[in-house]
């Protein structure tokens, strides 16, 4: 694998978004092919959710597993380079994760979590998200 110069991460890195990427985009169009309506980004629930079904009291998350860590997902490790930078600022995003689901469950939210690797499936995830929407509570 070639290795990409500090400066040149760093272009790639700022470019990167927080909303609308194509994980988040195949979930919205898979959910909406289902039938179900959301809202998206409610500023007013911890962690701001992708997707709010405020009529359910449900709520999905979309996570990129680079950015939140993924548990045993070979794109959730840490980069090689400038671990003093990135280990602390990646356990702050996975800490803050944490509390934000916790907030939600307290206030009877349902969630769902829905990593950018699961995204990749998308008859899974089609089963998935159609499975958590239709269930009850």
């Amino acid at each position: 694998m070639d290795k990409i110069s500090p400066k040149r991460r760093s272009e790639n890195m700022r470019r990167i978004r927080h909303k609308d990427m194509k994980p988040e985009l195949m979930v919205r169009k898979l959910t909406h092919a289902l039938g179900y309506r959301f809202r998206l980004h409610r500023r007013d629930l911890p962690g701001k959710p992708d997707l709010v079904f405020p009529g359910r009291k449900k709520v999905i998350l979309v996570h990129g597993c680079f950015w939140h860590q993924h548990p045993g997902c070979r794109e959730g490790r840490l980069p090689g380079s400038n671990q003093g930078y990135w280990k602390p600022k990646l356990e702050r995003n996975v800490e803050r994760d944490a509390a934000n689901l916790a907030r939600l469950r307290e206030e009877e939210w349902q969630t769902l979590v829905v990593w950018e690797c699961e995204t990749k499936d998308a008859a899974s995830l089609r089963r998935c998200l159609d499975a958590f929407l239709r269930s009850g509570g």
